[in-house]
């Protein structure tokens, strides 16, 4: 595995970052926030939704938890079989 150094905010280096930095970015953090706390806490609930229910093309347009029960659930039925 080698690590690629293209020009800084290169898209094509790091995608995955890059959507991830552009949807905070794009959904919890358009307006002005008035103080670092304000910040912290808009930015920990995006996190937290980001991370239980927010759909991901990557999982095939389910949340995280979703994926996960359905992945428990196929699971389960395989060892059953």
């Amino acid at each position: 595995m080698r690590r690629s150094m293209e020009r800084v905010g290169s898209s094509y280096d790091n995608a995955l970052a890059e959507s991830f930095w552009q949807g905070l970015k794009r959904e919890a953090l358009q307006g002005a926030l008035a103080t670092v706390r304000q910040a912290r806490l808009e930015i920990f609930q995006w996190l937290t939704y980001y991370n239980a229910r927010r759909r991901h093309s990557s999982l095939g347009y389910l949340s995280p938890v979703e994926f996960e029960q359905q992945h428990r659930a196929e699971h389960r039925l395989t060892l059953a079989a």
